[in-house]
C-alpha cells in the first residue's frame, strides 16, 4: 500500500499546515514549532493577586523582625563632628574599600562600568551562544588567553597592594583551572558542573565573590582612619 502523504523540503515551522516535511535547521536557527493552544494565565487578577500576597507576607516578616531587632542607626548627624571612620551604607562598602587602594575614577567608575559592560556583552559572543563550557572548544587557545589575563590581573592587584581582592581572584582562577583540566567523563559531579560553565558564569561569580569579600572587610575589619582592625576588638563595627 502506497503512502498518500507527500514529503517536501522547505523552511517552515508550522506543523499544522505542513504535518509531513523535511526541515533544514540552520546553525543560528533554533528548532521550534509554533503552537496556538499553549496554556495561558491572565495577569489580572491571578498574577497580581499572587504578587500582592507575596508583598504582604514580606511586609509581615519585616515587621516581626523589627519587633525583636533594632535598626543599627547612630545618633543625629552633627555637621561639626565627622565620625571616624565615616562608612558608607553596606551596599557601597565594597566600592569604598576599593577607594582605599585605587584613585576614585578607577574604583568608582572604571571598575564597575567594565564589569557591567562585560556581563552585558559577553553572552552575545559565539563562545556563549551554544551554552557550552568555557574550555570545551579551542581548549589550548583559550587556556593561553586565560593564563595571560589571570597573570596580568594578579600583577595589577599586587602592584596596588590589593590583597583583599587578590585572594578571591586566586580562588576563582584555581576553580577555572580545575574546570579546564576536568574531563567531561569525570566521576566528580562538581568538576563536571564547573567544566560546563560558560565565561559569563565565571565573570559573574568572580564579581559576586569580590563584592562579598570587599563588603565584609569594609564592614568588620576597618576602624578609625580606615585602618585594619579585628572584629572582636570592637573597632570594625563603628
Amino acid at each position: 500500500m502506497s503512502d498518500p502523504r507527500e514529503f517536501a523540503t522547505g523552511l517552515n515551522s508550522d506543523a499544522r499546515k505542513s504535518p509531513v516535511r523535511v526541515a533544514f535547521i540552520t546553525r543560528r536557527t533554533s528548532a521550534q514549532v509554533k503552537a496556538y493552544d499553549e496554556p495561558k494565565m491572565q495577569s489580572s487578577p491571578e498574577v497580581l493577586f499572587r504578587a500582592a500576597i507575596a508583598v504582604e507576607v514580606l511586609a509581615a516578616i519585616l515587621i516581626m523582625i523589627s519587633l525583636f531587632f533594632n535598626a543599627p542607626l547612630e545618633g543625629l548627624a552633627d555637621p561639626t563632628h565627622t565620625p571616624n571612620p565615616a562608612k558608607a551604607p553596606w551596599y557601597f562598602l565594597g566600592l569604598q574599600e576599593l577607594l582605599h587602594y585605587f584613585p576614585p575614577v578607577v574604583a568608582g567608575v572604571l571598575v564597575p562600568t567594565l564589569v557591567v559592560l562585560a556581563l552585558i556583552v559577553i553572552p552575545y559572543f559565539n563562545i556563549n551562544i551554544e551554552a557550552a563550557g568555557l574550555f570545551t572548544k579551542d581548549r589550548q587557545k583559550r587556556l593561553k588567553i586565560f593564563w595571560v589575563v589571570s597573570a596580568a590581573f594578579c600583577i595589577f592587584l599586587l602592584a596596588f597592594d590589593v590583597i583583599v581582592a587578590l585572594i578571591p581572584t586566586l580562588i576563582a582562577v584555581a576553580l577555572m583551572a580545575m574546570a579546564a583540566s576536568t574531563s567531561p567523563d569525570s566521576v566528580s559531579a562538581l568538576r563536571r558542573s564547573l567544566a560546563a560553565k560558560p565565561l559569563s558564569f565565571w565573570i559573574m561569580s568572580w564579581f559576586l565573590f569580590e563584592l562579598v569579600v570587599l563588603t565584609t572587610v569594609g564592614t568588620l575589619f576597618r576602624g578609625p582612619g580606615w585602618s585594619w582592625v579585628w572584629p572582636w576588638s570592637g573597632g570594625g563595627m563603628q
